[in-house]
């Protein structure tokens, strides 16, 4: 055999041989960086190259998360229009919840058959609110598609997507099943309101998640089309335009608790996937001296909340909405972060408050019914990310929510614990 040959034959030996020994790059091709609202894309893409490579950390969070993913599979879709009675307006198209903690004061009778007037136990969830409206369905409409579309980024099994993709279709884009883009009767009280300005919380606590998870699937999901990416950008395009534009939503923008944050943060979110960079970053830098200012004190406690029978979780709760809103914010140039306010206020500072509490070396001393230390793990996480050395240390004596810590996988603070629990 002549030198070319035998030299063809070795290169084609060797070939072969890289090819089964390093298969990678067919196997696991660049993934695509999600434009995601919350999430930071280029950290969830740095995670799957890591996932990919076998990173042993991460295969134990991702068996946690596939686990919750799993659970979704044969549960739903779910739509707005199967209430046993539409809204007050007479649409079953319209979402419809109840005021949670408002009772009844007086025996349901023929002639009164809420047992009306309701009155009010704050922190004490009446279980009616679960029955005969979409709270509960739209809640599992937010957690499924946020954990199917992460579980298919990080597998790229297409059942994942696939299940994400119908619940997103039924319930915000399939004409028959469609959910209309305003929140016109979340938390009616009967006999009193037919919906409130309160009620935009039922979704700015959670709506965001929605927004990353159509992020996600955008990156190339099965099942997920460009007709349904369209639609879903005219459907939040038009709840984006009620926020801002409807009474109630100029109501709830005037809120001075965590229902103001939450608004900001969901207006934030809403602008910039719409493509309205500048509202997003404008709301991000109003939040500075609107938010900040009013509601954390020099000590970093949020007096607004400690008010609350329910302090510990509130405490927790707003700074959920004040770390997605720094998020958001690294999006469009606006560091609300690093921001003080004129007696040392911070969401740094806000934190910290609650650090001794969160790593367990002392006892909230603030009212709270039903004290779950594992809800402020996710805000400690963020602001140990964002630079905070004082949370940073505490990370490693953080309490696992139920399910486990999937902030490596999903690193944005979501509400932990639960008023229904």
């Amino acid at each position: 055999m002549s030198a070319r040959p035998r030299l063809a034959a070795l290169l084609a030996a060797v070939t072969a041989l890289v090819a089964v020994v390093v298969p990678t790059a067919s196997a696991h091709p660049e993934p695509e960086v999600p434009k995601t609202a919350v999430l930071d894309g280029e950290r969830l893409k740095r995670t799957k190259l890591r996932l990919d490579r076998g990173d042993p950390l991460l295969r134990r969070a991702l068996r946690q998360l596939t686990t919750r993913a799993d659970t979704w599979l044969d549960k739903g879709p779910w739509t707005v229009v199967d209430k046993p009675r539409p809204a007050p307006g007479g649409d079953v198209h319209d979402y419809l919840s109840q005021a949670p903690y408002w009772w009844p004061s007086q025996p349901r009778t023929t002639d009164n058959p809420w047992g009306c007037p309701y009155v009010q136990r704050d922190g004490e969830r009446n279980p009616e609110v679960d029955t005969g409206t979409d709270r509960q369905d739209v809640e599992k409409v937010f957690d499924s598609t946020y954990d199917l579309s992460l579980a298919w980024y990080y597998t790229g099994k297409r059942k994942y997507a696939e299940k994400a993709a119908s619940v997103l279709r039924t319930w915000f884009l399939d004409r028959a099943t469609r959910m209309n883009p305003n929140l016109d009767h979340a938390q009616f009280i009967p006999c009193k309101y037919d919906g409130r300005a309160i009620g935009i919380i039922d979704f700015s606590q959670s709506y965001t998640s929605i927004l990353d998870a159509i992020a996600i699937l955008d990156t190339g999901a099965p099942g997920w089309s460009r007709k349904d990416r369209s639609a879903m950008r005219a459907w939040n395009d038009d709840f984006l335009d009620w926020l801002v534009t409807s009474d109630f939503g100029k109501q709830e923008a005037a809120a001075t608790n965590n229902h103001g944050t939450f608004y900001d943060m969901q207006v934030a979110a809403l602008a910039y996937v719409t493509g309205d960079r500048a509202l997003a970053r404008r709301t991000v830098l109003d939040a500075r001296t609107r938010r900040i200012d009013p509601q954390i004190a020099a000590d970093g406690s949020q007096p607004q909340e400690l008010t609350r029978t329910r302090s510990w979780h509130y405490s927790t709760f707003d700074l959920v909405a004040y770390t997605r809103l720094a998020a958001i914010g690294k999006h469009v140039g606006a560091d609300l972060w690093s921001y003080e306010g004129p007696a040392g206020q911070s969401v740094f500072k806000a934190v910290d408050y609650l650090l001794p509490y969160a790593s367990g070396a002392a006892r909230w001393p603030h009212p709270e019914l039903d004290f779950r230390r594992y809800a402020a793990t996710d805000v400690v996480h963020a602001a140990a990310d964002a630079g905070d050395a004082r949370a940073r240390a505490v990370v490693p004596r953080l309490e696992p929510p139920p399910g486990g810590d999937l902030w490596l996988l999903r690193p944005a603070a979501e509400q932990l614990d639960s008023l229904a629990g």
